[in-house]
């Protein structure tokens, strides 16, 4: 038997077109894709088996399939559906404990990759101005998404030292962004007038979902890349945008509010089911996060097909036009920061994150 790979969460449209991306690989002779939903898009050839994985049928589906390449998808910031916070946590966490305790008992299983996130290093007034693979967080995330992301990468880990013989790739991916981009942060982008903390310009980095597409393709390669993709990488768009930036280009007005403001406006946001504006990503809408992709180039082999602003530009083009033209937005900008201030000259307020990145400037 050739190439058998098992995807979780395949309910989720962007598992869906991967699943359909392993379809169209002829190296993979058999894709089998897990999810306790039945999905609504198509699967293309892939073999649909509905099983849930906090619950430990998953190690029958892993022996009966006799999978030898498995890779995590079902790792989730937002529910499916109807589901509930407590059903995406329940999946990410207890989903991946009982998946990589299926993967340690399977003797066909030769690689593992996991769907990770950024969301790993936290958003705190004192990081470093750029995160390496190796950076420790100066501040843990305390709770959401995060928090369930660090505890899936921990259990990563020690599956690894448990299975040294299993190739693990971890994908740190930016804040995934696209024309069907569905996330807190895609959520937020959307509303028509944009809430942000008064004082904090923060720099933001995005992921194309085709990318995401590609560097988990790449990720599940062949065994020959064994040495090659194997490891913890992130995965980020060249270059970065402030949020100031984001908004001109959407054409949405802001509106800066004190940080407790924002926090009840967030909690409002969740009850009226507008968006997820978790304490996560107001952090993030705070102080900001970029990695470094070094690793990500000269290690892993990719170099994703979208930078940050491009990324962005094709997230706005689906949204559609915002309250202003973005031209209006940008000149009402200028002008104001234009404006002097009594006893001296106006200068800017870079954000506290730490100055912009190369690439941060509103050119393309």
């Amino acid at each position: 038997m050739g190439k058998v790979v098992l995807v979780t969460g395949v309910a989720r449209p962007l598992a869906g077109r991967f699943v359909r991306r392993l379809g169209r690989d002829p190296d993979v002779d058999r894709v089998v894709a897990v999810d306790a939903v039945e999905p609504e898009h198509d699967l293309g050839d892939a073999e649909f088996v509905r099983a849930d994985i906090r619950q430990p049928t998953i190690a029958r589906v892993l022996a009966q399939t006799a999978a030898d390449t498995v890779v995590h998808m079902d790792v989730s910031g937002t529910p499916l559906g109807s589901g509930s916070r407590a059903s995406v946590k329940e999946t990410n966490v207890i989903g991946t404990m009982q998946l990589l305790g299926a993967c340690q008992k399977s003797p066909k299983v030769r690689r593992l990759v996991v769907k990770s996130s950024t969301n790993v290093y936290g958003s705190a007034p004192r990081d470093p101005a750029v995160f390496t693979e190796t950076t420790p967080p100066k501040s843990l995330p305390s709770g959401g998404f995060a928090k369930d992301t660090v505890e899936v990468e921990g259990y990563v880990r020690g599956f690894a030292r448990r299975r040294p013989d299993v190739a693990v790739c971890v994908l740190r991916f930016a804040n995934i962004l696209g024309p069907s981009g569905d996330s807190p942060l895609a959520s937020y982008f959307s509303l028509p007038v944009l809430p942000t903390v008064f004082g904090y310009d923060p720099r933001l980095q995005f992921v194309h979902e085709d990318d995401v597409i590609e560097a988990l393709w790449l990720g599940s390669a062949e065994e020959r890349r064994a040495t090659l993709n194997s490891g913890t990488f992130n995965i980020a768009g060249e270059g970065v945008l402030l949020l100031s930036q984001c908004a001109r280009r959407l054409g949405r007005p802001t509106v800066p509010l004190p940080l407790p403001a924002v926090t009840w406006a967030g909690s409002a946001f969740r009850t009226l089911g507008m968006t997820d504006f978790s304490p996560e990503q107001i952090r993030l809408l705070t102080h900001g996060r970029v990695v470094a992709t070094d690793q990500m180039r000269d290690t892993l082999g990719f170099v994703p097909a979208h930078t940050t602003a491009g990324t962005f530009e094709d997230f706005a083009r689906g949204l559609g036009p915002g309250l202003l033209p973005p031209e209006a937005v940008a000149g009402a900008v200028d002008r104001i920061a234009a404006l002097p201030v009594p006893g001296g000259t106006r200068s800017p307020h870079p954000s506290p994150a730490g100055p912009p990145a190369p690439g941060a400037g509103d050119a393309h």
